[in-house]
C-alpha cells in the first residue's frame, strides 16, 4: 500500500492563551519592584492612563481577621472570589530572593584594618589578595545558596535566614542568636544546631562571634586546629603585643614552630565577609501584614505602599477622540482605552488574589504564629489551592517574590509550605518533618546504654504512634541533627562504661 497525503478537517477544544491573560498571569508572579516599574512604563506609554491621588492609602480597607483556634466559621460569607487567572499554565521557576538588609561592603584589606587600630602586628604582607577581592553577588545571597541546599525543614530555614541577617560585613554575628528564642519560639538548642551547621558553610569564618573565633574556623576547616595553634588564637593580645616570649610559653613551641605558626595565622582572612559584594541589596518590602488583633484575631491586610493605583482618564479620552479624525487614531486611542481599562482591573484582580492566599496561609499556619517554628503545619500548594478554589499554578504564582510580615519576622510566602510525612493508617492528620525531627531527636536522648535504638527502632516506634516513615527517612533525619548512628552510640557506650 503506498503512502499517500491528505487533508482532514476536525473539530475540537483547546484552551487558548490570550495576550492579555497572558499578562495578567506575568502581573501576577510580579514581585514589589517589578511590578511597580510595569506600571511607570504603562504610565510613561498610555496617554490614557493616570496615578490614582492618594495612592498611599489602604486599598482594601476591609482588614481581614480570624480566629486564632476554628477560623473556619471566620472565613465563610466573604466577597466572592477573583476569578482564576492562571488556568492551567505551567507555573514558572520562582526567583530566589533576597532576604537580608546588607550594607556596603569596604574593600580594605581585613589585617591592615586591625594592624592600624593597634589590635594586631604581624612581620610580613597582608593575606591572601585574590580572598579579600569583591565580587558581584552579595554575602547573604551567597549563603542564601548555601543554606536553601543544606536544609529542607523550614523551621530550620526561618531560623538560619534570621542568623544570616545578624550578619555584619565583615562576617560576624552582630547579635546574640539567642534572642531569636524569642522572636521565632524556637529552643535554644534547635538554634544552636543550626547555627554549627551554618559554621560549615563558605566561605571559613563566618558566624563567629570574634576574630578568635573566626580563626579557629577557619584552621577547623583546613584541619589545622591542634593544641598549639588553640593556644595561640586563645592569646591574640599577646601576638599584637609581638610577645614571643610569653606566646613561646603558652604553646609549648620552640621560636622556630612560633615564627611558621604564625606565617599561618597571616594567611587567614579576619573578615571573610569582606570577600563579597560591595553593592548594597535592596531591602525586602512585605506585601502582606500579619497582626494580632484587640480581641485576639488576626489582621491580614495588603500593605499600601506597595500596590501602584492608577485610573483610567475618560474625560481626556472623550476631549481626544472628537478631535481624532483618521481611523489610526481612533484605532490607537481605542486600542489604549482598552489597554488601560484591562490593567486597572488586572492591578485590582492581583491585589485580591495575593490577599486571598495570605488569608488562607494565615489560618493554616495559625499555630505557628503563635507558638513559633515548632508548629509549622504540613500544607502544600494544592492544599491552600484547593481551600480557595482556584488553580495550584495561580497560588505557585502569588507566593514566589511575595513576602509576608508577622510578628516572628518577614517571610517569603513559599517557607510555609512545609514537608508532610503521612499518618501511618494512612487516614490521621500528617505529620510536619519538623515534628518528626524532634521526636527522633527525643527518642535517642532518652535511651540507655544497654538499648541503643537502631534506625529501624525509631521506624517502629514512630509507626506505632501513627507516623509512617521510612528506614531512610529516619537516617536523613538523624544525620541532619548531627547524631551518630547506632553502631557508634553503642561503641562510645562501652568505652564510657
Amino acid at each position: 500500500m503506498g503512502l499517500s497525503q491528505k487533508l482532514v478537517l476536525k473539530q475540537g477544544q483547546s484552551p487558548v492563551m490570550t495576550p492579555q491573560l497572558q499578562q495578567a498571569i506575568k502581573l501576577l508572579q510580579m514581585s514589589s519592584v517589578e511590578l511597580q516599574a510595569f506600571v511607570d512604563a504603562e504610565l510613561e506609554r498610555n496617554p490614557l492612563l493616570e496615578r490614582e491621588e492618594g495612592a498611599g492609602e489602604a486599598v482594601d480597607a476591609r482588614a481581614e481577621q480570624t480566629a486564632p483556634a476554628s477560623l473556619d466559621e471566620a472565613f465563610t460569607g466573604q466577597s466572592a472570589a477573583p476569578e482564576d487567572m492562571g488556568g492551567d499554565a505551567e507555573a514558572p521557576e520562582g526567583a530566589s530572593a533576597r532576604m537580608a538588609d546588607e550594607a556596603s561592603m569596604p574593600r580594605d584589606s581585613g589585617w591592615a584594618s586591625l594592624r592600624s587600630s593597634g589590635h594586631l602586628s604581624f612581620d610580613g604582607e597582608d593575606g591572601d589578595f585574590a580572598a579579600n577581592l569583591s565580587s558581584g553577588i552579595s554575602l547573604a545571597e551567597h549563603l542564601t545558596s548555601q543554606l536553601n541546599l543544606e536544609f529542607t525543614e523550614p523551621a530550620d530555614l526561618m531560623i538560619g535566614q534570621h542568623l544570616i541577617g545578624m550578619l555584619n560585613e565583615a562576617g560576624y554575628l552582630s547579635g546574640d542568636p539567642a534572642s531569636l528564642g524569642e522572636i521565632l519560639k524556637a529552643t535554644p538548642e534547635q538554634i544552636e544546631t543550626v547555627l554549627v551547621r551554618l559554621r560549615r558553610f563558605e566561605p571559613a569564618g563566618v558566624f563567629a562571634r570574634d576574630l578568635a573565633e573566626c580563626l579557629k574556623l577557619q584552621l577547623i576547616d583546613q584541619d589545622r586546629l591542634d593544641p598549639a595553634m588553640a593556644a595561640l588564637v586563645d592569646n591574640l593580645p599577646l601576638v599584637a603585643r609581638r610577645d614571643f616570649n610569653a606566646l613561646k610559653a603558652k604553646c609549648g613551641v620552640t621560636m622556630d614552630d612560633l615564627q611558621d605558626m604564625l606565617a599561618e595565622l597571616r594567611s587567614l582572612n579576619p573578615k571573610p565577609g569582606h570577600a563579597f559584594g560591595t553593592e548594597p541589596t535592596m531591602p525586602v518590602v512585605p506585601d502582606v501584614f500579619v497582626r494580632p488583633s484587640p480581641d485576639g484575631n488576626w489582621i491580614v491586610e495588603l500593605n499600601s505602599e506597595t500596590l501602584p493605583r492608577v485610573l483610567v482618564n475618560n474625560r481626556y479620552m472623550a476631549t481626544v477622540s472628537r478631535g481624532a479624525k483618521s481611523e489610526d487614531d481612533r484605532l490607537f486611542l481605542a486600542g489604549c482605552h482598552a489597554q488601560a481599562a484591562w490593567l486597572v482591573k488586572s492591578l485590582e484582580q492581583r491585589a485580591k488574589t495575593v490577599l486571598k492566599v495570605a488569608r488562607e496561609i494565615v489560618r493554616q499556619q495559625d499555630g505557628f504564629l503563635i507558638h513559633g517554628v515548632q508548629h509549622l503545619r504540613p500544607i502544600t500548594l494544592k492544599m491552600v489551592a484547593d481551600a480557595i478554589e482556584m488553580h495550584e499554578s495561580t497560588v505557585s504564582r502569588v507566593t514566589s517574590n511575595k513576602y509576608i510580615a508577622t510578628p516572628l519576622g518577614t517571610y517569603e510566602m513559599k517557607y510555609f509550605f512545609t514537608t508532610a510525612i503521612a499518618a501511618a493508617d494512612g487516614e490521621g492528620d500528617a505529620h510536619s518533618a519538623e515534628s518528626v525531627r524532634h521526636r527522633i531527636r527525643d527518642m535517642i536522648a532518652r535511651e540507655s546504654a544497654e538499648a541503643i535504638l537502631s534506625d529501624d527502632d525509631i521506624v517502629a516506634a514512630l509507626r506505632g504512634e501513627g507516623v509512617d516513615i521510612a528506614r531512610r527517612t529516619v537516617a536523613k533525619y538523624r544525620e541532619s541533627l548531627g547524631i551518630l548512628s547506632s553502631v557508634q552510640r553503642r561503641r562510645e557506650a562501652r568505652l564510657k562504661g
